[in-house]
Formats: structure tokens, C-alpha cells, sequence
């Protein structure tokens, strides 16, 4: 297997960015939710590599408190970037209460896929409005390892108008953001679905180690561990598909 390069990749990926825009929104800006995780950081320091930090900007939106809220701020105050900060507590309890009343009325209950899944959709809903009010095109932060098993929600995180980190594992994304000089905690950052205190990894079951050398080279030494994740792979190839539509014979 090719080594892999970080600089070279990330001068690429740069190049990438500024071709997109310049095909696809020529003076448009970068908006980009910061989590304060590794792929919205090197997204967000690719951006401003690719189109200078004027045209960067960077959203937090926590869901009432966020308890590493600090982490979005270092990233944003490390690149210099605009921002905004918006709640989107209100609006998720407002629109959970209303579903949840309509499925009683049903006698059937909100789902935890549902709880899990409204507030990434609620967060992309609030990118695409600022998007559309600052003359933007939304960032989409997935990284190839996330999309291979499917740990992203469709509509939510998985959306996006361009993804710089689509074809990048975690090894790899980890490997550009040092090579951009991002602050090493954020790059490090143990990922986390905030919702309880388990891991991306303990959730997943599988370390993001061994998903990338199989992804990338085809070898995983456990078969029980390779099972779960071809399972995953097969099961959530829908998500990075186009929708199916009907043709007409």
C-alpha cells in the first residue's frame, strides 16, 4: 500500500476546494458546523487554507449546554474565523414534543433513532438558512471511515453542498490536521455521539484503526469483527447513493 503523504494530500485537497468554489460559487463562503471534533477542525483549517479565513464560517450549535463548547471556540479563535452561536434546544424541544404527541395519539412512542437522529437534522436545517443568508455553500465533515460503516445520519451530518474529508480515513484525517497545525487535543479528540458517555468506537464496536486498514487494504485479522463491519457497509450504502427515482420505459 502507497504510504501516505499529509502534505501532499492536504495541498490537494486545498486545490480541490478552491476548484469546487470556483466552479460552484466563485467568492461564496465556507460554512461549516464546528463540533470541536477532528473532521470539523480540518475542515474548517482546509477551508481557510483553500479560501482564506474571510470566507470561513464557522456555526456552533449545541443543544441547550454543551459541555465542550470550549473545544468549537479554540478551534475558531485558532484559525480567526467568523461565527455564530445558535441554540437549537428550543426548536428540538418544540419539534420532539410535537412528534411525540402525534405518535401517541397513535398509542405508539418516539423511537431512540429518532431522539438520536433529530438533532444533526436540526443542526443541517440551521446551516443551510445562515448558508443562504451569507451568500454560502455548506461543508459536509464525514470522513471516508464513517461513511464506509454508515455512523452518520442521512439528512443531518451526512448532508452537505461539498466533502473535502469524503475519501479520507481517520488515520488520515487525523495525519492533515497536524499537518495544518491544528491545536492536537481537537485533532486527538476522542469522538463521542453526546448522548451518553460511550465512544464513537464502543458504539461502532471496532476501533477506527482496524475499520481503516481494511478499508484500506483489504486485511481485518478478526472475522467476527470483519462480519460487523461488511454488514454495516452493505447495509448503509443506500445513504451515499443518489435518491432512486422512477424512469419512465
Amino acid at each position: 500500500m502507497k504510504t501516505f503523504n499529509a502534505k501532499e494530500v492536504k495541498d490537494q485537497v486545498v486545490q480541490w476546494i478552491r476548484d469546487w468554489f470556483e466552479q460552484n460559487g466563485p467568492g461564496c463562503n465556507a460554512v461549516i458546523g464546528i463540533s470541536g471534533g477532528k473532521d470539523s477542525s480540518v475542515v474548517a483549517g482546509l477551508c481557510v487554507e483553500a479560501l482564506g479565513k474571510d470566507r470561513v464560517i464557522g456555526v456552533t450549535m449545541p443543544n441547550g449546554v454543551q459541555k465542550d463548547i470550549s473545544d468549537s471556540m479554540k478551534l475558531i479563535n485558532h484559525l480567526g474565523i467568523r461565527y455564530f452561536n445558535i441554540n437549537i434546544f428550543d426548536a428540538y424541544n418544540a419539534l420532539m414534543g410535537a412528534v411525540d404527541e402525534a405518535l401517541r395519539s397513535q398509542q405508539s412512542e418516539v423511537s431512540r433513532q429518532t431522539v438520536i437522529n433529530m438533532p444533526p437534522r436540526l443542526r443541517m436545517t440551521t446551516l443551510y438558512a445562515l448558508s443562504q443568508s451569507m451568500n454560502g455553500r455548506v461543508a459536509n465533515t464525514c470522513n471516508l471511515s464513517e461513511d464506509w460503516v454508515g455512523y452518520s445520519t442521512r439528512y443531518g451530518d451526512a448532508a452537505g453542498d461539498f466533502s473535502p474529508l469524503g475519501g479520507l480515513t481517520v488515520q488520515e484525517v487525523k495525519a492533515i490536521g497536524k499537518e495544518l497545525g491544528l491545536p492536537i487535543e481537537l485533532v486527538e479528540k476522542t469522538p463521542a455521539d453526546g448522548l451518553t458517555d460511550k465512544s464513537d468506537e464502543d458504539n461502532l464496536g471496532f476501533t477506527y484503526a482496524v475499520l481503516d486498514r481494511y478499508i484500506r487494504t483489504g486485511i481485518c485479522d478478526d472475522p467476527v469483527i470483519k462480519a460487523k463491519i461488511d454488514d454495516k457497509h452493505v447495509k448503509n450504502l443506500f445513504k451515499l447513493l443518489p435518491i432512486p427515482h422512477f424512469e419512465i420505459q
